[in-house]
Protein backbone atom coordinates (compact mmCIF):
# COMPACT_ATOMS: atom_id res chain seq x y z
CA UNK A 1 0.00 0.00 0.00
CA UNK A 2 1.39 3.21 -1.02
CA UNK A 3 0.73 6.51 0.50
CA UNK A 4 -1.95 8.31 -0.14
CA UNK A 5 -0.55 11.44 -1.68
CA UNK A 6 0.50 10.19 -5.21
CA UNK A 7 1.40 13.02 -7.16
CA UNK A 8 4.64 14.19 -7.50
CA UNK A 9 3.95 18.07 -7.75
CA UNK A 10 1.83 18.20 -5.38
CA UNK A 11 3.82 18.81 -1.70
CA UNK A 12 0.92 17.46 0.70
CA UNK A 13 0.03 20.11 3.23
CA UNK A 14 -0.88 20.33 6.79
CA UNK A 15 -4.70 20.62 5.80
CA UNK A 16 -4.21 17.57 3.49
CA UNK A 17 -2.16 15.45 5.85
CA UNK A 18 -5.27 15.85 8.70
CA UNK A 19 -7.94 15.32 6.02
CA UNK A 20 -6.31 12.07 5.08
CA UNK A 21 -5.23 10.91 8.51
CA UNK A 22 -8.27 11.58 10.47
CA UNK A 23 -7.97 11.14 14.33
CA UNK A 24 -4.58 9.77 13.36
CA UNK A 25 -3.17 13.12 12.79
CA UNK A 26 -3.38 13.92 16.42
CA UNK A 27 -0.51 11.00 16.76
CA UNK A 28 1.02 12.30 13.43
CA UNK A 29 1.88 15.50 15.58
CA UNK A 30 2.82 13.24 18.16
CA UNK A 31 5.45 11.74 17.07
CA UNK A 32 6.52 14.75 15.52
CA UNK A 33 7.01 17.05 18.28
CA UNK A 34 8.42 14.27 20.42
CA UNK A 35 11.55 13.57 17.70
CA UNK A 36 12.05 17.19 18.27
CA UNK A 37 11.78 17.62 21.93
CA UNK A 38 14.41 14.99 22.02
CA UNK A 39 16.68 16.54 19.19
CA UNK A 40 15.96 19.51 18.88
CA UNK A 41 18.16 20.59 15.71
CA UNK A 42 15.79 17.57 13.84
CA UNK A 43 14.92 18.74 10.69
CA UNK A 44 11.74 17.88 8.77
CA UNK A 45 11.17 16.99 5.01
CA UNK A 46 8.84 15.66 2.17
CA UNK A 47 10.11 13.14 0.24
CA UNK A 48 8.99 11.88 -3.11
CA UNK A 49 10.92 8.61 -4.41
CA UNK A 50 8.72 7.66 -7.04
CA UNK A 51 5.52 6.70 -8.21
CA UNK A 52 5.45 3.52 -6.36
CA UNK A 53 5.67 5.02 -2.66
CA UNK A 54 4.41 8.58 -3.14
CA UNK A 55 4.94 11.01 -0.87
CA UNK A 56 6.57 10.47 2.57
CA UNK A 57 7.92 12.56 5.48
CA UNK A 58 11.41 12.09 7.55
CA UNK A 59 12.53 13.63 10.55
CA UNK A 60 16.32 14.00 10.44
CA UNK A 61 19.47 14.57 12.65
CA UNK A 62 22.60 15.85 10.78
CA UNK A 63 23.74 12.22 9.80
CA UNK A 64 20.59 10.08 9.34
CA UNK A 65 16.45 9.83 9.25
CA UNK A 66 15.35 9.05 12.42
CA UNK A 67 11.66 8.45 11.70
CA UNK A 68 10.14 8.08 7.97
CA UNK A 69 6.37 8.90 8.44
CA UNK A 70 4.36 7.10 5.57
CA UNK A 71 0.61 8.35 5.25
CA UNK A 72 -2.32 6.64 4.35
CA UNK A 73 -5.75 6.97 4.54
CA UNK A 74 -7.13 6.90 7.50
CA UNK A 75 -4.08 6.23 9.71
CA UNK A 76 -0.58 6.27 9.21
CA UNK A 77 2.68 4.25 9.37
CA UNK A 78 5.82 4.66 11.06
CA UNK A 79 9.14 3.40 9.27
CA UNK A 80 12.44 2.93 10.99
CA UNK A 81 16.08 1.86 10.14
CA UNK A 82 18.24 0.03 13.15
CA UNK A 83 22.04 -0.48 12.40
CA UNK A 84 23.11 -3.66 15.00
CA UNK A 85 24.05 -1.77 18.14
CA UNK A 86 20.74 0.26 18.02
CA UNK A 87 19.20 -3.25 17.15
CA UNK A 88 20.75 -4.93 20.28
CA UNK A 89 19.56 -2.03 22.17
CA UNK A 90 15.67 -3.01 20.85
CA UNK A 91 16.19 -6.53 21.63
CA UNK A 92 17.25 -5.92 25.32
CA UNK A 93 14.68 -2.84 25.96
CA UNK A 94 10.99 -2.81 27.15
CA UNK A 95 9.93 -2.19 23.62
CA UNK A 96 6.41 -4.50 22.62
CA UNK A 97 7.37 -8.25 21.72
CA UNK A 98 5.37 -8.01 18.44
CA UNK A 99 8.05 -5.21 17.80
CA UNK A 100 10.83 -7.25 18.84
CA UNK A 101 10.06 -9.89 16.57
CA UNK A 102 9.51 -7.91 13.95
CA UNK A 103 12.76 -6.41 13.42
CA UNK A 104 14.31 -9.36 14.55
CA UNK A 105 12.58 -11.15 11.20
CA UNK A 106 13.95 -8.17 9.20
CA UNK A 107 16.35 -8.76 6.48
CA UNK A 108 19.57 -7.36 7.73
CA UNK A 109 20.99 -4.85 5.04
CA UNK A 110 24.14 -2.69 4.75
CA UNK A 111 22.16 0.19 6.75
CA UNK A 112 20.35 -2.29 9.40
CA UNK A 113 17.45 -3.65 9.76
CA UNK A 114 13.70 -1.97 8.86
CA UNK A 115 10.32 -2.16 10.47
CA UNK A 116 7.28 -0.72 9.72
CA UNK A 117 4.73 -0.20 12.32
CA UNK A 118 0.71 0.57 11.57
CA UNK A 119 -0.76 4.00 13.52
CA UNK A 120 -4.22 3.25 14.03
CA UNK A 121 -4.53 5.20 17.27
CA UNK A 122 -2.56 6.25 20.04
CA UNK A 123 -1.22 2.30 21.40
CA UNK A 124 1.83 2.16 19.81
CA UNK A 125 3.27 5.48 21.00
CA UNK A 126 5.03 4.40 23.73
CA UNK A 127 6.73 2.34 21.61
CA UNK A 128 7.50 4.65 18.78
CA UNK A 129 8.99 7.35 21.19
CA UNK A 130 11.56 4.39 22.79
CA UNK A 131 12.60 3.86 19.22
CA UNK A 132 12.89 7.39 18.70
CA UNK A 133 15.27 7.25 21.98
CA UNK A 134 17.13 4.54 20.90
CA UNK A 135 17.98 5.79 17.63
CA UNK A 136 19.55 9.07 19.42
CA UNK A 137 21.26 6.40 21.41
CA UNK A 138 19.46 7.82 25.05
Amino acid sequence: MKSIFSDKLIVPTEADLKTALGATFVQWQSIVEYAHDTYPKATDEWKFPGEKHGWSFRVSDKKRVLVYLLPRDGFFKVAMVFGQKAFEAVMNSTVSEDIKHELSAAKAYAEGRGIQIDVRDKSVLNDIQMLIDIKLGL
